[in-house]
């Protein structure tokens, strides 16, 4: 079980709130959210409430300031990201509703663009375990938080303008 606590200044300054579970909206317990420390576990934040919007991972420690997270605004709800002791499994489509070239990860891709000359991934079913994906080679750029189900569109869920090109497996190392 995960725990993190949020503030509602820069550098655990202000009012705080803590949880160990999701939470669609921070500001129901704050009126903004500006740094974070995570006690255990891992999760992913969001700059929107229920879940939307720049998304960023964090697992245990320290996070003085949530404009080097890369958030527009403040933070406005997190999900706690369940331990996965198990396989991973994830088939990435390039294009929308499972279309086009189809392949099977099992394991964290750099650029699935080099290793399976595809162009581009636009819906996956992630089988196994949880993933992010990020819209630059090497796990970098902005991310999204896979869980185990279908994705039919990326493009329906609000990432139009984002391309994916590499995806890590979230260890149970949180």
């Amino acid at each position: 079980m995960g725990k993190i606590i949020f503030y509602e200044d820069r550098n655990f300054q202000g009012r705080s709130y803590e949880t160990s579970s999701d939470c669609a909206e921070l500001t129901s317990f704050l009126s903004r959210c500006h740094s974070c420390r995570v006690e255990s576990g891992c999760f992913m934040v969001y700059d929107r409430s229920n879940y939307m919007g720049n998304q960023y991972f964090v697992r245990r420690g320290e996070y003085s300031d949530y404009s080097r997270m890369g958030m527009s605004d403040c933070i406005r709800s997190c999900r706690m990201i369940p331990m996965h002791r198990g396989s991973f499994r994830m088939r990435i489509y390039e294009k929308e509703n499972f279309g086009g070239q189809m392949h099977e990860l099992m394991d964290d891709c750099e650029s699935f663009q080099e290793r399976y000359r595809m162009s581009d991934c636009q819906s996956c079913n992630v089988m196994d375990g949880h993933w992010l994906m990020y819209e630059q080679p090497h796990f970098r750029g902005r991310m999204m938080y896979m869980r185990p189900g279908e994705y039919r569109s990326f493009r329906d869920m609000g990432y139009s303008n984002m391309k994916f090109t590499s995806m890590r497996r979230i260890m149970d190392t949180c």
